[in-house]
């Protein structure tokens, strides 16, 4: 089982992998569990790649801040399903096994099926950030229901072994799919517990692609993709800056866009208000202090940015139905 990716221009690789049988199997070594970390330091730009995988599942999370555009060549020899989950930035695909291109913006999610894939991808943008979980056939297959065309499409296509999407026209990723994400790649766990709570995540990020596909609710967004941009800039200037504090005008000029466009488009991008997002974020990062690091709640709210603890404690109760010195880590 082997996954080869690799600069087109030089020929130089960039990643490659042999893993064994073991990952797509789910009857051997149910405890193992195995982690790796590539640093991307090349001419064109920087990033990462993360893998963590166990039998019938492979996780990769990955960013890249690029100086151009950079084609890759991709060619794998196995079969799998694909969670694939475009965060941030353009990218698209070309392969025989497709019959043509695949591409992916901002905020998109699809299931995909491959089967011994090659072919070429590209980078399109400066800023790239997608999550990718794999499945072997048999364990994904466990899952797929029944009780649609669109199900019984893509179980005939496994069959006949035709590589190709769960839906031609791609889904939004929804604020819930981001947290179960967010979940993954911070997970702190250890072995077995490590191994049952990411198993756990990506089963209901699967029923959330699942239910959404079932729905037929696929992604049409009026935003202009310039402006989506934009948007996605504030979602992450939020994301580093959760302690801050500013207006929405304030966040608008920032991205270089108009009050309106911002507050329309990220409702429409993310499924909620610009302040709920935040105020969820920073509840959610809270909880991860209070749970995982050694910390009061005292220096929790006020690495928060709240001046006041009970405000923090109150809002935190809003949020989770318990007061924060209830998980703080023992």
């Amino acid at each position: 089982m082997n996954l080869r990716l690799y600069d087109k221009e030089p020929g130089r690789i960039l990643l490659e992998r042999d893993y064994s049988d073991y990952f797509f199997s789910a009857e051997e070594n149910k405890d193992q569990i195995t982690e790796h970390l590539i640093s991307i330091d090349h001419f064109y730009g920087k990033g990462f790649y993360r893998e963590i995988y166990f039998d019938g599942v492979h996780i990769g999370f990955g960013k890249a801040n690029l100086a151009d555009k950079v084609l890759l060549g991709f060619e794998s020899d196995f079969e799998t399903i694909e969670m694939h989950f475009a965060l941030k930035g353009t990218k698209s695909a070309v392969s025989e096994n497709f019959g043509g291109t695949v591409s992916f913006q901002s905020n998109l999610h699809n299931i995909i099926y491959a089967n011994g894939m090659c072919g070429d991808m590209q980078w399109e943008t400066n800023h790239i950030s997608s999550c990718e979980i794999n499945l072997s056939p048999k364990y994904f297959s466990r899952f797929l229901p029944q009780n649609s065309d669109l199900f019984e499409q893509f179980r005939k296509r496994m069959e006949k072994k035709q590589s190709g999407l769960l839906s031609t026209t791609h889904f939004g990723i929804s604020e819930q799919m981001y947290r179960i994400i967010n979940d993954i790649m911070r997970c702190r766990r250890d072995g077995i517990f490590k191994r049952m709570f990411l198993e756990a995540k990506v089963i209901e990020l699967l029923m959330l692609q699942l239910e959404q596909a079932s729905g037929n609710e696929a992604f049409q967004s009026s935003v202009r993709r310039r402006d989506a941009d934009k948007i996605h800039t504030v979602k992450e200037f939020i994301l580093q800056n959760l302690d801050a504090s500013y207006s929405l005008i304030d966040l608008a000029h920032m991205a270089g866009t108009n009050e309106f466009t911002l507050k329309k488009g990220f409702k429409e991008l993310f499924g909620t208000t610009v302040f709920s997002f935040w105020n969820d974020a920073k509840m959610e990062q809270a909880k991860h202090m209070l749970t995982d690091q050694d910390l009061n709640v005292g220096e929790v709210s006020q690495l928060m940015g709240y001046k006041n603890q009970r405000h923090f404690s109150a809002a935190f109760k809003r949020k989770y139905g318990v007061a924060p010195s209830h998980l703080r880590k023992r």
